[in-house]
């Protein structure tokens, strides 16, 4: 427990310089000279809806003056780039026009210059896998055009089945049960060396894929700052899972301290209500680890939604302590029509799918190769 709180006291020190140019300093920042003639962007984030409605979901901000990673950048420029990530600054109450599938509507952003709305396609949109959105700043205005593409996942007509994974120790290691092990991580990394666990990528790209051409959608939810989007989108490309729609917080960073969210549960569990809502037709496979409350936020899932859990998947993390053995669960789930599986590597989790003919049986051999080769150092 004081490791912990050590920990915390640290993680807190470091996020508060992190933060020093945030929060309410934004707005006094943007009415000022600088804030005129900087150039403003709209950054999108990939949405997911039905063929009846579409959640979109960006941000305003002022160039936050980033470029691509490269795999051998160092360790120093990796940081400025979390610092610029985290130092850009946001376009308070700043209007964004939304236009997809033949509908259009205005919506205004918060102070932290987010914005989020449902639009509602004028017809039922074939289930196509995706459905492209163009957002336009509309305040304030500039000489030149502000505008940018995204997409929202829409499950297709070939889908089976629908995965929501979390990411922290789940997809990518972060040391989300360590405040420090987690504020490093994340300052010290690029989209390049943020590398999945053993096999991950492999084993979902089997569930996306499902015994054929299948294309089960992906929704990826994590406690982590949608100040890191962009890196985790990268990442996700470069180690090859799958495209879905990502599901982050604002981690509410002021000039007067950091608010970490230590509360995962609400945030978690209403993203993947709303998946549920979305895609009644689909049943969900919900994986996630045992480090910190994904077990428990699934067993809920399972219990509201009887039935439509086809299992929940547990990595194991070995980060029982003070808590109930997370296989305690099992006989829960179990009376909630669902199976709960922890297993310490992807090939377990896969080998169970590929039983239950959730994915091919001939892909066994991919993860397997994969997960001896992402374990291979070098």
């Amino acid at each position: 427990m004081a490791r912990d709180e050590g920990d915390r006291r640290w993680a807190d020190a470091l996020l508060r310089v992190v933060a020093a140019a945030e929060g309410r300093l934004d707005a006094v920042r943007y009415r000022g000279a600088k804030g005129e003639s900087q150039r403003l962007v709209v950054v999108p984030y990939r949405g997911f809806g039905s063929t009846e409605r579409l959640w979109v979901t960006g941000r305003v901000l002022c160039e936050p003056r980033l470029r691509p990673s490269a795999a051998d950048d160092p360790i120093w420029r990796n940081v400025v780039a979390t610092w610029r990530r985290f130092e850009s600054d946001e376009v308070p109450h700043a209007r964004v026009r939304v236009r997809a599938a033949e509908a259009t509507l205005e919506v205004d952003a918060d102070d932290e210059g987010y914005f989020e709305t449902w639009i509602e396609p004028r017809a039922p949109l074939p289930a196509s896998g995706k459905v492209p959105v163009e957002i336009e700043l509309v305040h304030p205005t500039r000489e030149k055009a502000v505008a940018a593409t995204t997409e929202v996942l829409v499950p297709s007509a070939t889908a089976r089945l629908a995965v929501v994974s979390d990411v922290d120790d789940t997809v990518v290691p972060t040391g989300a049960g360590r405040l420090l092990r987690m504020a490093r991580t994340m300052l010290v990394n690029n989209a390049h060396s943020r590398l999945p666990f053993p096999g991950v990528a492999a084993f979902y790209r089997a569930l996306a894929a499902g015994r054929g051409a299948e294309g089960n959608p992906f929704l990826y939810v994590s406690s982590g700052p949608w100040n890191l989007y962009d890196l985790l989108v990268e990442a996700f490309r470069l180690h090859g899972l799958p495209a879905g729609a990502l599901v982050l917080r604002d981690w509410g960073l002021t000039a007067g301290g950091a608010t970490l969210p230590t509360r995962h549960h609400g945030h978690k569990l209403g993203a993947i209500r709303k998946a549920l809502e979305l895609w009644p037709d689909l049943p969900f496979l919900l994986v996630g680890d045992s480090g910190q409350a994904d077990p428990e936020i699934y067993r809920q899932v399972a219990a509201e939604h009887r039935g439509r859990v086809l299992a929940i998947y547990i990595r194991d993390v070995g980060r029982d302590a003070g808590r109930p053995a997370v296989a305690d669960l099992a006989a829960e789930v179990e009376a909630a029509g669902s199976t709960l599986v922890v297993a310490p590597t992807a090939w377990e989790l896969a080998s169970h799918a590929a039983a239950r003919g959730w994915l091919a049986a001939d892909t066994l051999p991919s993860v397997a190769a994969a997960l001896g080769r992402d374990m291979t150092p070098g």
